[in-house]
């Protein structure tokens, strides 16, 4: 699937689908070239439809005093320019390598843009844009980034319903497409905290458009994700990694290959036993309709000619006769021939 396509999703929906999967590298690439084409790789090997990135400058994005509001125990990094300084060595050239090779791979390539300096590049790389949660107030970038006239993805964590519907506001008039991304902004998410009702809660509050996942809990079995999937989640974004045992607040609370493989088996497997939002009957079930289903039985022997009264009737299995609910019309009715009793009744044994 193209990404692109995920806007044109059917109304109302009738059957759940694989959703469209990002691999979040963020960072975690840590300024090597050589582990940045590994994540590529391995996010395609694990079945992630496209790979998305983090570009940013430090001096740009936050402030010298700028307070953690990660888990500090995993990563012990206390201001954000600190650690952001870390990371931000990739800029044009680098991104525009990773887009080359991810042409090649097969994968779509993506990169979250913190800056006005670093849309301007991504956009020739790019088929959207993603806008994180933490611009959802900043008008002025939202501007900027629907100025390109390319979709967006925006995530909504730590946002309540009329920041959302303000940002929304914003992207819908400049009239481009838009995904919403349900987030929470904690890392670690505790799976208590995951809040997976906003998916469809925010699916009815803006029924124009598709909403996704963007998920900070640790991977375990995948079970937030397989659930996010079955509420109605067409995206599912989660932070990825070659090494979940690395330092760094992007590692401890990332999938893997592995997992990733594991969601997306076990969400295919989900989805084949969910079927169609439908009430119909299965092929399966065709043996249980002609043998577990009852038919009218003589309850006694009937000699032909007399007018059958109910006590002339049971039901029973197998359904290869008259079905029970015909039972007020077939009394009343004349036997064409003798009928033994225990005999399976069908149309041509009687006469109006």
């Amino acid at each position: 699937m193209k990404i692109t396509e995920i806007f044109d999703f059917p109304r109302p929906e009738l059957s759940l689908t694989v959703p469209y999967i990002i691999a979040e590298a963020g960072v975690n690439h840590e300024g090597s070239m050589e582990i940045a084409k590994r994540l590529i790789d391995e996010a395609l090997e694990g079945g992630a439809d496209a790979i998305k990135f983090q570009t940013y400058k430090a001096g740009t994005l936050a402030s010298k005093d700028s307070p953690a509001y990660w888990d500090t125990t995993k990563e012990p990094t206390k201001s954000q320019y600190e650690l952001f300084l870390k990371h931000d060595s990739f800029w044009k050239n680098e991104f525009e390598e990773l887009k080359k090779y991810c042409d090649k791979a097969g994968i779509t390539f993506l990169s979250t843009p913190f800056d006005t300096a670093s849309a301007i590049f991504l956009n020739d790389l790019m088929p959207v844009f993603k806008i994180s949660s933490s611009d959802i107030t900043n008008k002025p970038f939202i501007d900027f980034i629907c100025s390109f006239k390319k979709p967006v993805l925006l995530s909504t964590g730590a946002s309540g319903l009329g920041e959302i519907a303000e940002a929304v506001q914003w992207i819908e008039a400049s009239g481009v497409n838009l995904a919403l991304l349900h987030c929470v902004l904690n890392y670690p998410t505790a799976d208590e905290n995951a809040a997976l009702g906003m998916i469809p809660a925010l699916q009815r509050t803006f029924p124009r458009w598709p909403v996704g996942y963007s998920d900070h809990t640790l991977p375990n079995d995948m079970s937030i994700l397989i659930t996010a999937t079955l509420l109605g989640a067409k995206i599912i974004e989660k932070h990825f990694t070659h090494d979940k045992t690395l330092p760094g607040n992007d590692h401890y609370h990332a999938m893997d290959k592995g997992d990733l493989r594991l969601y997306c088996e076990k969400v295919r497997k989900v989805i084949n036993s969910v079927g169609k939002f439908e009430v119909y009957s299965l092929e399966a079930e065709e043996p249980a309709r002609r043998n577990a289903r009852r038919s009218l039985v003589a309850a006694r022997f009937i000699p032909a000619g007399q007018t059958i009264t109910g006590g002339d009737l049971t039901w029973k299995r197998p359904a290869r006769g008259i079905p029970p609910k015909y039972f007020d019309q077939v009394v009343g009715m004349k036997a064409r021939r003798d009928i033994e009793e225990d005999t399976v009744l069908r149309w041509p044994d009687l006469d109006d």
